[in-house]
């Protein structure tokens, strides 16, 4: 959204900009020179930092991170990116053509977020009955009661590369999987 500098008060310069819109339709610039971004007034612009970030596990201690960035920087299959005690954010990288696995958290409500690529999710009641499926892109969130059978799958061409948040956490504290290989393994294990 835009600031537009005659929208309140008595002193609109032009009657016709008091019904002007006051949304970015995509970026279009046919407004004339009545539209001013935040960086043409000084205020603080996000922006995504050029710098790599060191992605490992932060938990139980106050932390903020750009996600977006910290989710398109990661290359494992899964790192814990922050494990308290009831809550854990984890990031992941599902290369083309791969997937999660099927799934079930029985305790375990978990949210997933695309930040980059597309798929499709699978959930159901049991494993041979995954009734809900949906296709998923970037800025997509995706919502798994406990007790519900899931898979994400990467149908695109690039890493499907988003954040899951699990409550309670589902995986150790430091957990990395470079691959999923090796998260099937550990899982195995325990």
């Amino acid at each position: 959204m835009y600031y537009h500098p005659w929208m309140y008060g008595p002193q609109y310069q032009y009657p016709s900009s008091a019904y002007t819109p006051m949304y970015d339709y995509g970026g279009q610039t046919d407004y004339g020179n009545i539209w001013y971004t935040a960086s043409q007034w000084n205020y603080p612009q996000q922006t995504m930092s050029i710098e790599p970030l060191r992605l490992k596990d932060y938990g139980g201690q106050p932390f903020v991170i750009n996600i977006q960035q910290a989710s398109r920087q990661n290359n494992t299959y899964r790192t814990a990116l922050w494990t308290g005690k009831h809550l854990q954010v984890t990031l992941m990288s599902i290369k083309p053509g791969e997937d999660i696995g099927l799934e079930i958290h029985p305790a375990v409500d978990q949210f997933l977020r695309i930040e980059q690529g597309q798929g499709i999710v699978q959930m159901g009641s049991t494993r041979e009955h995954l009734d809900f499926v949906r296709n998923v892109h970037d800025n997509d969130a995706i919502l798994v009661p406990a007790g519900t059978w899931h898979n994400v799958t990467n149908t695109g061409n690039i890493p499907l590369r988003l954040y899951s948040i699990y409550a309670p956490p589902q995986h150790p504290f430091g957990t990395v999987h470079p691959t999923k290989m090796d998260a099937m393994r550990e899982e195995k294990d325990h």
